[in-house]
């Protein structure tokens, strides 16, 4: 068993790899999200969800073209827990991965990571550009329209949801919530 880092630690390691204001933010916010779940699913461990979530694209400003299978490399070089590493590699299952995830959190993991660059896309699109006044309704539009957004896999989100046994209009409902309670600072 190897170790787990402190969100300190974890957010350490993801700058070390990462400039980009981008993926530092979205980092940021798939482990806000991951928080979020955790707590419902899983409340003795949050902070393990929210190291997962925030070092989920460790590698993918550097090598984009081997991302998950160096961020595996990476996290084991540094002797970091197996439980970690294999639910951050899953997030990448069917694209870059064939990692399926069969835990919970790996599978919220696989199913927000995307939605949650829709939902941001969709809010910032809105005249509020804010989360507050953000509905389940708006988000669905733009999830059928493939040219919205078109980097945040529409299947993705769909296989994630199903994985979950949920409607994907009930995981765009909840995942708003998480992002909500980070604030607009996130967008």
């Amino acid at each position: 068993m190897g170790t787990i880092p402190t969100m300190e630690e974890a957010q350490q390691l993801l700058e070390a790899y990462n400039s980009d204001e981008f993926l530092l933010r979205h980092g940021k916010i798939v482990s806000g999200i991951m928080g979020h779940f955790a707590a419902k699913h899983d409340p003795d461990r949050v902070e393990f969800w929210k190291v997962v979530g925030l070092l989920h694209d460790l590698d993918f400003e550097k090598f984009p073209e081997e991302h998950c299978k160096r961020t595996e490399a990476i996290l084991k070089e540094n002797g970091l827990d197996e439980e970690l590493i294999r639910a951050i590699v899953s997030h990448g299952y069917g694209i870059c991965t064939d990692v399926k995830p069969e835990l919970i959190m790996e599978k919220y993991l696989f199913a927000t990571d995307e939605l949650s660059g829709l939902i941001g896309a969709t809010a910032i699109m809105r005249p509020s550009k804010s989360l507050s006044d953000l509905g389940v309704k708006s988000v669905m539009k733009k999830f059928k329209t493939p040219s919205f957004a078109k980097g945040c896999s529409r299947d993705v989100i769909a296989q994630g949801a199903e994985m979950l046994g949920l409607e994907v209009r009930d995981l765009v409902e909840e995942t708003i919530e998480a992002m909500k309670t980070m604030g607009d600072e996130i967008l």
